[in-house]
């Protein structure tokens, strides 16, 4: 790799990992001591598709209590007094940086990846039916081991604009390179923002550009991914033990990243937009495919009547290395 390029001379005999989830791909750095680090441009630099080793976002894994100067991790540490992280059992820290350098909440399929990185790392066990706690920008997520890979507790979805969401179920427009019109839009947060347009065939779906990012209007200050969904027909079907299951395919511009394979948080919303819009609360389980594969969503209601989402889906290391 020619440093004088890439800009990577800080991190010469740093070890790499590049790993995927449904084609979500990041290159993972292990930090156990909290002293690697890492600017925006050495993560431009890795994720480099020519340059670089090519990803859609670079993974940092530190452990909570060695974050120095991170106000987000010295916020949900004080006041998460029971999240506990020491030399000898550290809490580790999700480090995600888009791929053109910005800091970003979380990435779904990042932590299924994570939690594979750390196991292969040998930095933790992660028994059956044990759960792994992984601090993110968004809170705490917890990862166990399931047939298809790992699940993640991804946390309460919700709206970013409740009041416009009940009344219209659409609170946005969006333009994008192949629509001849704007289109109608709902926002959703998963702890990062989202807003999911729904289109009316795969065709529509196939044609869009999403090398140019969509517009949004109006745009949420920090940005947002923007998912475009086609809802399956029939829309719900029943799984092998009868319980309705709904199906959306998905394809994803990822803010701070461009078009991506698969987006885990974006699954999720656009799960949720679409149980909004043509479902209802009963379905509460949902097949969404990406370009990079398929993950699944599950929605468990809560007492106070909001909804945890689950999202569970493959992940693979695709090699490791040491940067020259």
């Amino acid at each position: 790799m020619a440093h004088h390029l890439t800009g990577l001379e800080a991190l010469t005999g740093t070890a790499v990992t590049k790993a995927h989830a449904t084609g979500n791909d990041f290159v993972m750095l292990a930090d156990p001591t909290g002293e690697q680090s890492l600017e925006a441009h050495q993560v431009v630099a890795l994720c480099d598709r020519h340059l670089g080793i090519g990803a859609d976002g670079v993974i940092r894994a530190v452990p909570a209590h060695l974050v120095i100067g991170d106000a987000v991790v010295s916020r949900l540490l004080a006041e998460t007094p029971e999240l506990s992280s020491t030399d000898d059992a550290p809490l580790w820290f999700m480090d995600y940086r888009n791929s053109d350098g910005s800091v970003s909440e979380m990435c779904g399929n990042g932590v299924r990846a994570f939690a594979h990185f750390l196991i292969a790392e040998d930095l933790v066990q992660l028994s059956d039916g044990q759960e792994l706690p992984v601090l993110t920008r968004a809170g705490l997520r917890t990862v166990r081991k399931v047939p298809e890979g790992y699940a993640i507790g991804m946390g309460v979805w919700s709206f970013l604009d409740p009041e416009q969401a009940a009344s219209n179920a659409s609170d946005a427009l969006v333009i994008a390179a192949g629509l001849d019109e704007p289109r109608p839009a709902l926002s959703i947060s998963m702890g990062n923002p989202h807003t999911v347009v729904a289109l009316g065939d795969e065709a529509t779906l196939h044609d869009l550009n999403l090398h140019e990012a969509p517009k949004v209007d109006p745009e949420p200050p920090a940005g947002t991914n923007v998912e475009f969904v086609v809802p399956a027909e029939p829309l719900v079907t029943s799984d092998e033990d009868g319980r309705p299951v709904g199906r959306v395919r998905m394809r994803v511009h990822e803010r701070g990243v461009g078009e991506t394979m698969s987006c885990g948080t974006g699954a999720c919303a656009a799960a949720a937009a679409v149980r909004v819009w043509a479902a209802d609360d009963s379905v509460n389980l949902w097949r969404v495919d990406v370009p990079g594969g398929q993950v699944t969503v599950r929605f468990t209601a809560r007492e106070d009547g909001a909804e945890d989402v689950e999202l569970s889906g493959p992940a693979e290391l695709v090699l490791t290395g040491t940067l020259a």
